[in-house]
């Protein structure tokens, strides 16, 4: 297990890039809300930690996780510089987990490649809640607050 021994929130805020000038949208997908919510708060919240003014970030709530990449496509069209996509996916007795993880990895790929700016992969795919609750500001930190230091550097990488 890739965080069983890092904590998702840790950084030094002094080795990053100043980009304080640019903007970030924050797309955030509204199933497994508590878990969202929660990744939201350590995404925004470390954005203007490092400098970024509240009203250069955008927020855009989506129903779930597979929305997300439509959402990521109209901030793109709002000028941000770097995009980060929240979620929460979690197995079940069913296929549909595999299905929504594998379009929704592949969908922000895509965006990667066809949009000019960085779109960050911020989704949860864990097998039980309690994995999830974990990542998302419980014992393993906060997999939001990576997603924000990785669109910081890649949108000061897009800069140059």
């Amino acid at each position: 297990m890739a965080t069983k021994n890092n904590n998702l929130s840790g950084y030094n805020k002094e080795s990053l890039p100043d980009v304080s000038g640019l903007r970030f949208g924050i797309v955030v997908s509204q199933w497994n809300k508590n878990i969202t919510d929660g990744l939201y708060k350590g995404a925004n919240s470390t954005l203007i930690d490092c400098g970024i003014l509240e009203k250069n970030i955008e927020k855009l709530k989506v129903p779930g996780s597979f929305e997300l990449i439509y959402g990521a496509k109209i901030l793109a069209k709002r000028k941000c510089d770097a995009i980060i996509c929240l979620g929460s996916i979690i197995q079940g007795e069913t296929k549909h987990f595999d299905y929504v993880c594998q379009g929704v990895t592949n969908g922000i790929k895509d965006l990667n490649i066809s949009l000019e700016i960085p779109v960050i992969f911020g989704v949860l795919t864990d097998n039980t809640m309690d994995q999830a609750i974990n990542r998302s500001g419980g014992k393993h930190g906060n997999k939001g607050v990576e997603a924000a230091i990785t669109a910081i550097k890649m949108a000061d990488l897009n800069q140059n």
